[in-house]
């Protein structure tokens, strides 16, 4: 019932900002954290950053942390990726996320994935 669909993703230049959208429905937006991760060729899935239920406190990897900035807007049901200073390394396929009361870190939702492609 609930799906998130994530949308915003393309190809950019290295030190463009590009900002991703994850739409939902189905559910109950306010009830869930919600959280980004990518996923590039031959390596695994990675923690990107993720938002609390009010959207008061959020979190990041360390490779991310200054330039992407995770916000929310529960009137719209969605949440944002705002990326800034794009890196060739942060080409990947992105996807949200979401996880009810935020409880854990195994989220109970996942979107379909939007791909970022950066280049030098």
């Amino acid at each position: 019932q609930v799906r998130l669909v994530e949308s915003g993703g393309g190809l950019v230049q290295a030190g463009d900002s590009l900002r991703l959208s994850c739409a939902t429905s189905g559910g109950t937006f306010s009830l869930y954290a919600m959280g980004w991760f990518r996923q590039a060729p031959g390596k695994e899935r990675e923690f990107v950053g993720a938002i609390n239920l009010s959207g008061s406190n959020t979190n990041y990897a360390d490779s991310v942390k200054g330039r992407f900035t995770i916000s929310r807007d529960n009137a719209k049901n969605t949440v944002y990726l705002q990326m800034n200073s794009l890196k060739p390394e942060d080409t990947a396929v992105y996807y949200c996320a979401a996880d009810l009361w935020g409880s854990s870190s195994d989220y109970d939702y996942w979107g379909q994935g939007t791909q970022v492609t950066v280049s030098s």
